[in-house]
């Protein structure tokens, strides 16, 4: 599950801008959860030789679509 957090100092912010910064965050977090389910749902898609090809196994499959739409976490 993706979470959405923001460093930003909202302090000096009006309620419209932490909205319009929400919005966005939000956003943004969608558009890196489509990214995972695409690229699971193309790797779900290879055949089980087409995967050994590419050296991988289905157990690698969620954290490689992770990888690709969050980036290397930790």
């Amino acid at each position: 599950m993706a979470y959405v957090s923001s460093n930003r100092t909202t302090a000096a912010l009006s309620l419209g801008d932490r909205f319009a910064e929400i919005r966005k965050d939000m956003a943004d977090a969608w558009r890196a959860h489509r990214v995972y389910r695409q690229t699971l749902r193309e790797l779900q898609g290879l055949s089980p030789r087409e995967l050994n090809d590419l050296g991988l196994n289905p157990s690698m499959l969620r954290s490689i679509a992770q990888d690709a739409a969050y980036g290397k976490q930790g």
